[in-house]
């Protein structure tokens, strides 16, 4: 784990549902107390996306608790946030997005230095015969690891 670095949630099902061609670190733009609710973990992101709208790119469907202690100055839980990244960044993504079956997925968000960082994949969703197929493979790397640790025994 690189240093200043500390991992506040991760998406483990976007690896068994899509499969990643390649991520792409971004910051997010949040209010005061929404810094502070993802500072405790409070977040829910499994069915978000992002999309790209006037060259810019807004991720949904991503849920931050309100928080407890900030009184009548909360936040809107489920509006829509705004990630930060280059114009040049953007315009690759939105190339590769118009391509056929391609999104953008929230893969991680960690908190770098202490600002609110996204790690933004960009995915092909998976037919069930690939599920299926990462499930068997999965299976047989177990079963040799297995194997091979009784034959080391």
């Amino acid at each position: 784990m690189e240093k200043g670095i500390k991992t506040i949630a991760q998406n483990r099902k976007a690896h068994f549902n899509y499969s990643i061609e390649e991520s792409i670190e971004c910051g997010v733009c949040l209010e005061g107390t929404e810094v502070k609710s993802v500072r405790a973990g409070q977040i829910s992101f499994v069915d978000s996306f992002a999309l790209i709208e006037n060259h810019e790119v807004w991720i949904q469907n991503f849920h931050i608790n309100e928080y407890a202690f900030s009184g009548v100055f909360n936040h809107d839980p489920d509006r829509k946030k705004k990630l930060l990244l280059h114009k040049e960044e953007i315009k690759r993504l939105e190339r590769k997005v118009d391509e056929k079956g391609f999104t953008l997925i929230p893969l991680e968000f960690y908190l770098k230095d202490g600002k609110v960082k996204c790690k933004l994949g960009v995915c092909k969703g998976k037919k069930q015969f690939d599920k299926r197929a990462d499930i068997k493979e999965r299976d047989v790397n177990r079963e040799l690891n297995r194997e091979l640790r009784e034959r080391n025994k």
